[in-house]
């Protein structure tokens, strides 16, 4: 009888090599890749001035979490709190 607790995957299936279908499929992904990057390159790379411009808005709006604007007005709440129980 097999407990409900027992694991039914056997370590060396986790170490498996990677199958045959999933390496030809890299392979061909790789070949379509490198013919989109060689037959446009020509007019993707006329666009890369524009993505710059277009991610420094993105970036502004996106990435200034981090520079920690709420917690000012956390901290301005509770000083006024302190100062008005003294």
């Amino acid at each position: 009888m097999k407990s409900a607790d027992s694991n039914t995957e056997r370590p060396a299936d986790s170490r498996r090599p990677v199958s045959r279908s999933r390496l030809v499929t890299i392979g061909f992904l790789l070949v379509i890749a490198y013919f989109l990057w060689t037959e446009h390159r020509a007019h993707l790379v006329q666009f890369l001035p524009y993505l710059l411009l277009a991610a420094c808005p993105l970036m502004h709006l996106f990435m200034h979490g981090g520079h920690g604007h709420s917690r000012g007005h956390e901290q301005k709440s509770t000083d006024v709190d302190q100062k008005g129980a003294r």
